[in-house]
């Protein structure tokens, strides 16, 4: 595992994968190494337009289908023509941005990162045939969800906490939909992935100074490449012989870069019962009663 790269990908000729936020970044060197691999990949985005131009560098094993999480109609409509797949990549989001609402009026973070996937893989799980993969960020370590204000309706709203809250629920959710599968005695698998430090589009969106840190940051020994990044929501998306409810990252400097391997993360995260009402929170937000056994 010390060595593992994107030419270590098991063949998955056969094999479907939904990649959310695919036309760039991670996603899309996911996207990338999946198709080189013989997977064909859906790329879920709300971007179509770059979406394509990333699928028709692919070839035809590369589709695009519309997804905005930020709009629980649109996860709704994607839902309703989603015909079925393998793996589920959760992996797009939003970092450290101003305070915005989403559709439905979550706060922009929270409603992408953690609120929109929780729905779209609720509705798509009974067509999953394998696993889910979510993708969390070291930044969790900053993580204090408050769950009677998830949507920064009380609290004075920091970008930067709530980025970390979103990312802790990405890994609470992992996990307890880890527990949740298990439980039922399905076959099916949830992983949590995180890239360390990747030099993607995810910087320099906070529309303050941070901006030009991130943009420094990106050019500094400690980042890795988006390609590279993208490693531990691979090995954690293809290889055989994983224990559920493991969360991935490189195994380097902190877990900033490096090969894939398992990673340890902020404890609370272990805490069931906190898991268990953020997920019944998460379903009185979005209306979507999450059934782990169905299909």
């Amino acid at each position: 595992m010390n060595d593992w790269t994107s030419a270590n990908i098991p063949d998955q000729t056969g094999r479907t994968v939904v990649v959310t936020g695919a036309n760039s970044g991670l996603g899309a060197e996911t996207a990338k190494a999946l198709v080189a691999a013989g997977a064909h990949v859906i790329l879920a985005c709300r971007n179509t337009t770059k979406a394509d131009a990333v699928a028709s560098k692919l070839g035809p094993n590369a589709t695009v289908a519309e997804l905005d999480l930020a709009d629980l109609a649109s996860v709704r409509s994607f839902a309703s023509s989603f015909t079925g797949a393998d793996v589920l990549i959760n992996n797009a989001g939003l970092m450290a941005v101003p305070l915005r609402r989403t559709a439905d009026g979550f706060e922009m973070q929270i409603g992408t990162n953690h609120l929109g996937h929780f729905a779209l893989t609720a509705l798509l799980l009974p067509k999953i045939t394998d696993r889910v993969v979510t993708v969390s960020s070291g930044v969790h370590q900053i993580g204090r969800i408050q769950l009677d204000d998830l949507n920064w309706e009380q609290r004075r709203y920091r970008r930067w906490q709530a980025y970390g809250d979103s990312k802790l629920a990405n890994l609470m959710f992992g996990l307890e939909l880890a527990k949740r599968l298990k439980d039922a005695g399905s076959s099916k698998q949830s992983f949590i992935a995180h890239p360390g430090y990747a030099a993607t589009e995810l910087q320099g969106r906070s529309e303050n100074f941070t901006d030009v840190v991130a943009k420094l940051g990106n050019k500094l020994p400690i980042a890795q490449s988006a390609a590279d990044g993208a490693l531990p929501q691979l090995y954690a998306a293809t290889m055989s012989g994983l224990e559920s409810g493991t969360y991935f990252g490189p195994t380097e400097f902190f877990g900033l870069h490096g090969a894939p391997g398992r990673n340890k993360y902020k404890k609370v995260a272990d805490d069931e019962s906190f898991r268990a009402r953020l997920w019944a929170e998460s379903e009185r937000l979005t209306g979507e009663k999450f059934d782990v056994s169905a299909g």
